[in-house]
């Protein structure tokens, strides 16, 4: 099982242990990537503050975000799974799983990411601000620029098992499943059910989307769940206490969409 999830706006304020090492991160074949990413986003941030804001989209009060990706190469590192401390990160509670599930966690949860493509959540790196919505001047908009590399690797990084995507839009963006492994991914989405005036009314929710999801990864790993393909996955969930809504692709070749219905959101 390949585990998709988007990364978090918020982060750990700073790293506390050696500074960046490229060749260590998993996913090799991302490593030139990476390297241009982080040129450019280096440069930029440390020769013009006002245009970095700018192209990264930060109001004034996130100024200091620019000066920690000035220093990225000689910053603090952490691993992904700690450094990530969004609405997600915090349902999921990596830290708090048992070592069991810590290992199924690290072999199958992959964060994508605008600077590094992708990685593992062992992968140690430096608190960073660059959104997979940025479009960098010389490289361009990098949902985009990443296809190509992740096309390379993500099928192989995929093995033959389930794919379950959990990512955002814009993350979805860098790296879209074909042919065989699109047949054995499922993205879901959770909607919240509710009854007015004696009728259901189901609506996407937004924040409550990423604790469930966050939380949804959890009851898997903890499970020790291994589903090998969509229908397996439905199983799991169901076993797990989920109301689940699966719709098969009509045509071969493509993913399983699944959806998550709720009827709290906490």
């Amino acid at each position: 099982m390949l585990v998709l999830l988007p990364p978090s706006e918020g982060k750990a304020a700073s790293g506390r242990g050696a500074p960046l090492k490229p060749e260590s991160l998993s996913l090799p074949g991302l490593a030139e990537g990476r390297a241009a990413v982080l040129d450019e986003l280096v440069e930029l941030c440390q020769a013009d503050e006002e245009k970095a804001r700018e192209v990264l989209g930060l109001s004034v009060g996130l100024r200091g975000e620019v000066g920690k990706n000035a220093e990225l190469r000689t910053a603090g590192t952490r691993p992904a799974g700690e450094l990530y401390t969004g609405v997600l990160y915090d349902a999921l509670g990596l830290a708090t799983l048992d070592a069991g599930a810590r290992r199924l966690a690290a072999s199958s949860l992959l964060v994508f990411s605008g600077l590094w493509g992708a990685v593992r959540i062992g992968d140690r790196i430096p608190p960073y601000r660059c959104s997979m919505g940025v479009k960098l001047p010389g490289l361009g908009a990098l949902g985009a620029y990443w296809r190509t590399p992740m096309e390379a690797v993500l099928p192989e990084a995929a093995g033959g098992g389930l794919v379950l995507d959990l990512r955002s839009s814009a993350y979805a963006s860098a790296w879209k499943p074909k042919g065989e492994v699109a047949a054995r991914t499922a993205s879901v989405r959770v909607l919240q059910s509710q009854i007015v005036d004696g009728v259901e009314k189901r609506s996407v929710v937004s924040h409550f989307n990423k604790a469930t999801k966050g939380r949804l990864v959890r009851d898997l790993l903890s499970a020790g769940a291994r589903p090998k393909n969509p229908a397996e996955l439905v199983e799991a969930l169901r076993d797990l206490g989920y109301v689940v809504e699966a719709e098969a692709p009509a045509r071969a070749g493509r993913p399983w969409s699944l959806d998550v219905v709720v009827t709290e959101i906490h």
